[in-house]
């Protein structure tokens, strides 16, 4: 059985060194007070997936949040990826308004893994009777560690939900699987959702920011967990990619985004 539909919520940007997304031999981190020095500071997309399927409608991430500069500060993440290229109508709250989808709508509410900019609306789910889902592993670290904070895991964003957790690869609705895909954190999961014209598309998240990190051969960034779970998961999705001719969208690649059929005037089915 496969899928109805796939909206792909464009959300903004991010801006950011690149360095952070791509690591690349004499780059180093600059505040955005430097952005005009070199190296490159990079629009670094954000996007949310709306899967409608015979069994409930599920959302994948919630982007960042409205209030991120002062939710951050205490982080300091605000000086490294200011959430500074976002229109009113970009927020997620709009683009599901967009869709005439109310977060009461959202079914399964799917969080690729816990930073910062992945589940920074999850608040806006409460008491809405969503399931929020996430890797086991992932619930594990981000509510075990001390502190209001550990890289880019905010307490402030997710420590009030009740997470149903999975583990390994696992068809959560007809037609969309959950890949366990660690590395960037310890839980990150890719999205593989098999629709009847369009095919399988696969949703990577953060186990691969872009395009130019897939390669062959794959390059890894600045934020990872376990560089060498990181490698086994590109190469994973790859696997998983050629072996169902998947179009394969990446976490972070603004030039890819831009390229797609986005919400609220395009989808894919």
């Amino acid at each position: 059985m496969t899928a109805n539909k796939v909206h792909v919520l464009s959300c903004g940007a991010m801006s950011c060194d690149l360095t952070w997304l791509l690591l690349k031999a004499g780059r180093t981190m600059r505040t955005r007070t430097e952005q005009q020095r070199p190296p490159e500071w990079y629009s670094c997309t954000t996007h949310c997936v709306l899967v409608e399927t015979p069994g409930g409608t599920l959302l994948w991430d919630t982007s960042c949040p409205r209030d991120w500069e002062t939710r951050w500060a205490p982080t300091g993440l605000q000086e490294y990826f200011p959430y500074d290229q976002v229109s009113d109508e970009e927020y997620l709250d709009a683009r599901l308004g967009q869709l005439g989808v109310q977060p009461q709508d959202i079914d399964y509410l799917v969080l690729s893994h816990l930073h910062f900019d992945h589940a920074g609306n999850i608040g806006m789910f409460t008491g809405t009777g969503a399931k929020l889902v996430c890797h086991e592993k992932e619930k594990e670290f981000a509510f075990g560690f001390d502190g209001a904070f550990n890289g880019a895991h905010l307490k402030a964003d997710y420590a009030a939900c009740d997470f149903d957790t999975v583990s390994g690869d696992t068809e959560i609705l007809p037609g969309v699987t959950l890949i366990e895909a660690p590395g960037h954190t310890p839980g990150t999961m890719a999205m593989k959702v098999e629709l009847p014209e369009t095919g399988t598309m696969l949703f990577t998240s953060d186990a691969v920011y872009m395009g130019d990190s897939y390669g062959p051969p794959a390059t890894p960034a600045a934020i990872v967990n376990d560089l060498t779970a990181w490698y086994g998961s590109v190469e994973k999705i790859r696997g998983i990619a050629e072996q169902s001719d998947a179009t394969v969208v990446f976490g972070h690649d603004a030039e890819q985004l831009r390229s797609m059929r986005l919400a609220p005037s395009g989808f894919y089915a």
